[in-house]
């Protein structure tokens, strides 16, 4: 899935797209996205000057998107009519491990655990070559048109 079809789901538009490219995916299961992280990031103009990190938050904020765009594309694959607007209802267990920095590739893989009408839950992994950076479970909501076509 590139660019294009990213911005086609996600109602996210810069500096907030956080995912560059859909590496794969496996329909009501999984995904692997990733976001080329650069020195021209506006993020790092205040977080933190000569010192730049890629902000936790927005590491999390990227697993979630994934995790949009792998509900999307279920709901694409089973006829479910959707619109695109998924709500972050809840993020737990979240832990850091590296800092992430200009010049890295982080992956984003985030595996869905289960889903109830509209309401789905995840695990998520953000990892930097072979290294997990950061991990957090989290839940979300799709706003549904219908349920099938």
């Amino acid at each position: 899935m590139n660019y294009e079809e990213i911005c086609r789901l996600l109602p996210h538009r810069p500096p907030l797209i956080l995912v560059d490219r859909v590496v794969g995916f496996t329909v009501n299961d999984s995904l692997l996205a990733l976001k080329a992280i650069t020195a021209h990031e506006p993020v790092f103009a205040g977080h933190f000057p000569g010192q730049p990190i890629f902000p936790g938050v927005y590491i999390i904020e990227g697993m979630a998107q994934a995790s949009a765009l792998l509900t999307f594309k279920t709901y694409e694959a089973e006829g479910v009519r959707y619109k695109n607007e998924v709500l972050l209802a809840s993020v737990d267990d979240v832990r850091f491990r590296k800092p992430v920095v200009p010049g890295d590739v982080l992956y984003y893989r985030v595996k869905l655990r289960r889903r109830k009408g509209p309401w789905a839950w995840f695990e998520g992994q953000a990892e930097v070559g072979s290294e997990v950076v950061a991990s957090a479970s989290f839940s979300a909501r799709t706003v549904v048109v219908a349920e099938s076509k």
